[in-house]
């Protein structure tokens, strides 16, 4: 009997936390029954980092499979990091070795050589300065998959889960202003039924229930604190549910983060980064999980940054890259 396909783990910035928190990952899903792991990176930085923090040093791996029992395996692609790595101090000299690390794990899974991808945390700023030219992971993971195949509604869009509690974001990474204008019916429409498809697919909801936020102060209350919800958000709202779709309309915002809430539906849908991050973080700080929803391949991560300022300490919690690898084994075994 062949043994199941590993999750790949891109190392992340080599100066931020990723290669400890994988290192601890593995010793802690070790004997478990997850999928196994294989990091993808410069295997000196893992060997480095482990022989600092007293932890046990990691395999490399000569072609990439299943690794054997026993500490972590490395599987590194070509670009190795081209100048000295020291924790806690970004190097745009690193830029080559990061995506080199992403776009291999992008390459396997589409191959079906690995079964998820779970990507440590980047430094985009860091990145920019070696000129790479995307936002983010997310909008470069989908430019990675553009031409790939895929069976539903075509991505990205920005999964966050934790405490029980699933939301979508309808625009990310954006300035609040600029925000505003990009908060269309077309756009919550689609954001809905990515949602929708991947609850369904990733995670086996059968019928689906969508809780989307309003964007003012008690939902617009009626449009004398705002007519988005009248003019946009709600019908919206109502052309999905013409689709079949079980969607809400617009909810005040402030009311529908506690328990019983939560409880009338499967995800939220927030149409702005904090609206959705501020109660994710909320309620599990430590644990929460991204994931990317409409690509081909099945991408998660932690849902924090690189955390230069205790890289190498020893200090960094890999509880975020736990859940994330659990949530991508998930996924996988729906998806398969």
């Amino acid at each position: 009997m062949s043994r199941p396909s590993p999750i790949v783990v891109s190392m992340g910035d080599p100066a931020g936390i990723g290669p400890e928190i994988i290192l601890k990952a593995q010793a802690a899903l070790s004997g478990s029954d997850t999928p196994s792991l294989v990091a993808l990176g410069d295997a000196a930085v893992f060997r480095d980092r482990a022989e600092a923090l007293g932890l046990e040093p990691p395999q490399v791996l000569d072609a990439f499979g299943p690794p054997p029992p026993g500490p972590l395996a490395v599987f590194q692609p070509y670009e190795t990091c081209t100048a000295p790595v020291a924790p806690g101090r970004p190097d745009p000299a690193h830029a080559d070795a990061v995506k080199a690390a992403i776009e291999t794990g992008v390459a396997l899974c589409l191959e079906g050589q690995a079964s998820a991808l779970v990507t440590a945390p980047i430094s985009k700023a860091v990145l920019y300065e070696a000129g790479f030219d995307f936002p983010g992971h997310t909008e470069y993971l989908a430019d990675l998959t553009a031409q790939a195949p895929l069976d539903g509604p075509r991505g990205p869009a920005m999964m966050l889960s934790g405490g029980g509690l699933r939301v979508v974001l309808v625009t990310i990474h954006l300035p609040l202003r600029q925000a505003l204008d990009a908060i269309t019916g077309e756009r919550i429409e689609h954001i809905a039924r990515l949602t929708h498809h991947a609850l369904r697919r990733d995670f086996g909801i059968a019928a689906p229930r969508l809780g989307l936020a309003g964007l003012n102060p008690h939902a617009g209350e009626g449009g004398a604190l705002g007519r988005e919800e009248i003019e946009t958000v709600n019908p919206a709202a109502e052309r999905l549910r013409a689709e079949g779709i079980d969607i809400t309309d617009a909810l005040p915002p402030d009311t529908m983060f506690h328990a019983e809430a939560r409880a009338g539906y499967d995800a939220a849908i927030c149409l702005y980064h904090d609206q959705g991050l501020i109660p994710v973080k909320t309620l599990d700080f430590h644990g929460g999980v991204n994931v990317t929803l409409g690509l081909p391949v099945v991408r998660t991560s932690p849902d924090h940054g690189t955390a230069f300022g205790i890289a190498g300490s020893g200090e960094a919690r890999a509880d975020s890259l736990i859940a994330a690898i659990r949530e991508a084994a998930l996924i996988a075994e729906h998806r398969a």
